[in-house]
């Protein structure tokens, strides 16, 4: 099967119809099908109607339990790969403007008990000071003022204590000059203040320090539910299970490879005493 970019999370409707349709050529009822998956009639009722958007892995037990043909069952992957994965180019994201995307954010962390970050090439907007944010937005068309502010108001969920973050940088993201040498020394010490909140930690992985792969791309993982990853071309949405755990295997190893707590902010105090000089 091919596809465009866009049909990326547009299959879930023709994912249900056909997980629905193969269920009723097998004669198989909503329970019985429920009972050879291990599911919950309920839960086979939701993703037949469209309402809970399936795993692979569910789809992979509701293949076996229909036993669906080889042709079927490579389409029905197929649709369900597209279900799980959303494709969200940058002329979208300026669409609905940087403020709803801000929204988007908030919502995604107010529901989330452990975020993990891995930076790449810069510093995220949580651990931003005022004058980082606004240059980091320099280069959109559209007024920044509303993102700006739903930035920095993110901010204060970091300190909720119910919530935990990990956060790990390389030594460009932290050192990339977005700002002015004085502006980033400034930057640089608020990450230090930052990594000594209980439920913040800071790591940095300096230049030169190996890691267990070379990476490519900044990305998020909400809890082990959801990851995000950032190109230069726009926003990769993930939600199956197996890409999930493969986002956070990857991130244990560079949390392997960083220097955290008073190393780091040693690290971050060379580096801001090098931009003052």
């Amino acid at each position: 099967m091919t596809f465009e970019p866009e049909q990326l999370g547009q299959s879930s409707q023709e994912l249900a119809a056909k997980l629905r349709e193969l269920r009723k050529q097998a004669g198989l009822s909503g329970v019985r099908l429920a009972a050879r998956c291990n599911m919950s009639q309920s839960k086979v009722s939701r993703i037949e109607n469209g309402k809970v958007r399936p795993s692979l892995v569910d789809v992979e037990q509701i293949l076996r339990a229909v036993d669906a043909p080889p042709s079927m069952i490579e389409e029905v992957s197929a649709l369900a790969r597209l279900a799980n994965t959303e494709w969200r180019n940058l002329r979208e994201l300026r669409r609905k403007g940087l403020g709803t995307r801000q929204a988007e954010l908030k919502a995604l962390e107010a529901s989330s008990a452990h975020i993990r970050y891995f930076l790449l090439s810069m510093v995220t907007g949580l651990l931003a000071t005022p004058e980082y944010v606004r240059a980091s937005l320099a280069h959109s068309p559209a007024d920044i003022s509303k993102a700006v502010a739903g930035k920095l108001e993110r901010q204060a969920v970091l300190y909720d204590s119910s919530k935990r973050f990990t956060f790990i940088l390389t030594e460009q993201a932290v050192r990339w000059p977005l700002v002015a040498p004085l502006a980033l020394a400034e930057q640089m010490d608020r990450l230090s203040s930052l990594s000594y909140l209980p439920n913040v930690r800071i790591g940095l992985i300096p230049m030169g320090a190996p890691t267990p792969k070379t990476p490519m791309n900044t990305f998020t993982v909400y809890d082990t539910s959801l990851a995000t990853i950032e190109t230069s071309a726009g926003l990769l949405v993930l939600r199956d299970d197996r890409d999930i755990r493969g986002y956070l295997e990857e991130f244990s190893g560079y949390e392997e490879s960083a220097l955290f707590g008073e190393e780091a902010r040693a690290r971050l105090a060379e580096w801001s005493a090098a931009c003052r000089s």
